[in-house]
């Protein structure tokens, strides 16, 4: 792709631009009768079958996600605020989504995103990010860069990587946002904020250099 030279806005999908773990939850309770707690970390150590005190494989919690995101993608809702925010931060920079899917469902994340009103081209990935975010930011030439993401271990993959990245941790799910080991704490983000109304003013004040 031809470098835009715009600002740039590398975004997570799942707890920044939609919900995913509540209808993870539901699903699992309707269709497989495991419960899943969102107040528990780690994640694979959260999920019981009921009548089991014994945890879930994490070889069987990921065919699990695996078979989430191949049948249940269009019943995810948007954050609040999140449709609205992409559409004012793309007056501004370039925006792109960054998501841990395998490449199979990157056309179907797109036709979800573009279905809900978020019309951006979608990198997927798998493992930690810094290495795509480096490429992606690479490919646009921006000069000023925002990475959004729900995971501390994906800012700290980026800090590594891209340091001069500006780095937002941002968990939209209120159930798990107080559990999730927090970026900005361990020195990885250079801020933590977890709705939209205040983290639209916090990206577009970083992307027109107001904050260093």
């Amino acid at each position: 792709m031809t470098a835009s030279n715009r600002p740039l806005v590398v975004t997570d999908c799942d707890e920044v631009l939609l919900h995913m773990v509540r209808h993870f939850r539901d699903w699992l309770d309707k269709q497989h009768d495991i419960e899943l707690t969102l107040e528990g970390d780690p994640f694979v150590q959260s999920m019981r079958r009921r009548g089991s005190d014994a945890a879930i494989e994490e070889k069987d919690v990921w065919k699990l996600l695996g078979g989430f995101f191949d049948t249940q993608m269009e019943g995810q809702m948007p954050i609040e605020g999140s449709v609205e925010a992409i559409a004012e931060l793309q007056r501004e920079a370039d925006v792109v989504v960054l998501t841990n899917l395998v490449d199979e469902r990157n056309e179907a994340r797109r036709r979800q995103l573009r279905a809900l009103g978020i019309d951006v081209p979608v990198y997927t990935n798998q493992g930690p990010k810094g290495d795509a975010l480096d490429r992606i930011v690479g490919e646009h030439g921006a000069s000023r860069a925002v990475f959004i993401d729900d995971i501390a271990k994906h800012h700290e993959s980026a800090a590594g990587t891209v340091p001069h990245v500006h780095r937002l941790h941002f968990c939209g799910e209120p159930a798990i946002a107080p559990h999730v080991p927090c970026a900005l704490q361990a020195g990885h983000a250079h801020a933590r904020i977890d709705t939209w109304n205040e983290a639209l003013p916090w990206i577009l004040e970083t992307l027109h250099g107001e904050k260093r």
